[in-house]
């Protein structure tokens, strides 16, 4: 084998090597943020859950202002 094809080689190697690590970094993230996701959602599915099964607080019916008042 000649130098230069001895150099593309061992390039081509390191590429593949930091490709590799790249992917490993992405899925981890990709990992993170599927966890994450499925955490909020859970709350919030919770929170509204919540909010169905909870009678809603009767409104006060707004007063009207008069000239004392203000």
């Amino acid at each position: 084998m000649s130098p230069k094809n001895t150099r593309v080689q061992s390039r081509l190697e390191k590429a593949a090597r930091e490709n590799t690590n790249l992917t490993v970094g992405y899925k981890v993230q990709a990992k993170i943020i599927r966890e994450k996701t499925a955490r909020l959602k859970a709350l919030r599915l919770a929170k509204e859950a919540q909010a169905v099964t909870e009678e809603p607080t009767p409104k006060q019916p707004e007063r009207r202002t008069t000239r004392r008042d203000k």
